[in-house]
């Protein structure tokens, strides 16, 4: 009789043993979309396959155990020697090596690579984002390289690969690399050019010495670096490599690891450079232009991240609610807890159709889309990065109690959620570089412009969207301090325009009258009841 206190009832099953790439219906329907039917079939299968391990309970535990066993810095060994070595949690290489294997840095050489990336990038953040932090860094890196030939022909085989080795050894030795980045420093963070790590030409042509500091650099333990240091002739673009040719360690000092609110499984560390060994990287003097694709990539990375978390959220969201009961029935079927579901819904689906369709504007890499990419990556990066917290937030208050009990993997997530707003570039840094895109390159609002009117027509409230945006346009007046208003509206159109042309009639209709038409609260769960919420709920629900 006093065992029967314990019975466990009207507790949902845990989200586990199912497709994660399958069950996103936004995420298919955009693959199939972007993706070229000649390889249509090749990537579904693979996309499933990743889908599947992400969904298993296997691999959310290697997520739990990476993150429950930060990683430790060893500055010396035993004897005394200097090594600045980080020891990471065995889960934690199980899962990078996976995502290695997968090919989530290997976009750029495969048919269709950037969505099949994309939409790997994304099934992957949901179980686990840290490891997510080297794999962008090695993708990224590949453009920055292919500004010196001869660089590129030597690391990219190896970025692109599909082997982890972990070890520290000579690259040349090395069947896969990561790379990291070292961009900003302790007196000017996103102001690169203020940066005083200096570097000093060395005899062999195109060689330097490194001397000074890195605030931020992540995955330390990754083959090489792609830095900003002084040179001769201004700012420049180095790479550093972790272990030099002859075999010995390079001078990589990590003075410490930082200490952070989210992303705990990833080793973020400050590194000091002393007489550091480096190989320029593009011109003297045109580092930020030589790095600059790469900030491209990774920001794109940061909105495919939020969006994967969001997604996460969501689905833990409603699958919670579809089996939890209270009320007299389940809370999928209450009129309020719908809403909030199906608001929370909204916003993962524009998150994910936006990501995707940059991504296929890589892939295509043709003129007008690349003058896309220039306005509509750092508007995306501003606005879906932000949307994250909220979300996970208000997803984790639809478990109850439960939501906040680090056991539902919810508080990982809403500590996760602010990073990638923060990370290459804060949201003021985006907004400014919509204003730069604005004002140095027509083509690109030209570009955009060309997008969203595809979608002319077929909704009132986008079509008033547009015109107010184009107002809002033509007014110069303050523009700097209006920069966070015009991303977001520049954001939420392009949304608006892809979700009228390809989503299901309920979703686009509702996206449409709540944030276009303006018929939205200020918290989630205030859309207007006579919208069809169900079949959103219903079209997020996590069944493969």
């Amino acid at each position: 009789m006093a065992g029967s206190t314990h019975t466990v009832t009207n507790q949902p099953p845990p989200l586990t043993g199912y497709d994660v790439y399958t069950a996103d219906r936004a995420l298919t329907e955009a693959v199939e979309r972007h993706v070229d039917p000649a390889v249509l079939d090749e990537a579904r299968g693979e996309l499933a396959a990743l889908g599947r391990a992400a969904g298993s309970a296997q691999l959310q535990e290697w997520g739990t155990q990476a993150n429950d066993n930060p990683p430790r810095l060893r500055t010396h060994d035993r004897y005394g020697n200097r090594i600045d070595e980080v020891d990471f949690d065995p889960a934690w290489h199980r899962l990078l090596g996976k995502g290695v294997s997968a090919g989530l840095t290997g976009a750029w050489v495969r048919p269709g690579g950037h969505v099949r990336r994309a939409a790997g990038f994304l099934v992957w953040t949901q179980v686990e984002a840290g490891n997510g932090c080297p794999l962008s860094m090695t993708h990224a890196a590949v453009p920055a390289l292919r500004h010196d030939p001869e660089l590129a022909a030597e690391w990219e085989p190896r970025l692109t690969s599909t082997i982890y080795d972990r070890e520290l050894r000579p690259a040349h030795l090395k069947a896969g690399a990561l790379f990291g980045m070292g961009m900003t420093e302790k007196q000017g963070g996103s102001d690169v050019r203020a940066n005083t790590t200096a570097a000093a030409p060395l005899a062999e042509p195109g060689t330097y010495a490194l001397t000074g500091h890195k605030w931020f650099c992540s995955a330390p333990m990754s083959d090489g670096f792609l830095v900003l240091a002084q040179a001769p002739e201004g700012l420049t673009c180095f790479l550093v490599p972790r272990v030099l040719e002859d075999g010995s360690r390079n001078v990589f000092r990590i003075q410490r690891l930082k200490n952070k609110l989210g992303n705990r499984s990833n080793a973020s560390s400050e590194v000091e450079f002393d007489g550091t060994w480096a190989r320029r990287v593009g011109a003297e003097g045109r580092g930020v232009r030589t790095i600059i694709e790469m900030v491209a990539a990774t920001r794109l990375d940061c909105v495919l991240g939020s969006a994967g978390l969001m997604r996460q959220a969501v689905a833990q969201a409603v699958h919670h609610c579809t089996y939890r009961e209270a009320f007299g029935g389940p809370l999928l079927d209450k009129p309020l807890m719908r809403n909030v579901l199906a608001d929370l819904a909204l916003e993962s689906e524009a998150a994910t159709t936006l990501a995707l369709r940059l991504a296929a504007a890589w892939d295509d890499g043709g003129e007008q889309e690349r003058a896309l990419l220039r306005i509509a990556v750092p508007a995306a990066k501003y606005w879906v990065t932000k949307r994250c917290a909220p979300v996970t937030v208000e997803a984790a208050e639809c478990l109850g109690g439960n939501g906040y009990v680090e056991e539902s993997g919810l508080p990982r997530l809403v500590r996760e959620s602010p990073l990638n707003s923060v990370w290459e570039g804060a949201g003021n840094v985006q907004a400014l570089d919509v204003l730069r895109a604005l004002q140095r390159e027509p083509q690109a609002l030209n570009a955009y412009l060309r997008e969203v009117g595809r979608a002319r027509g077929a909704d009132h409230r986008l079509d008033g969207a547009i015109k107010d945006l184009l107002t809002e346009l033509a007014d110069l007046a303050g523009i700097e301090g209006r920069a966070r208003r015009l991303a977001e509206r520049l954001a939420l159109v392009l949304q608006g325009a892809l979700l009228v042309q390809y989503a299901p009639p309920e979703v686009a209709d509702a996206f449409c009258a709540s944030r276009l038409g303006g018929d939205w609260g200020a918290a989630f769960g205030t859309l207007p009841h006579t919208l069809d919420l169900a079949s959103i709920v219903e079209r997020a629900r996590p069944v493969s």
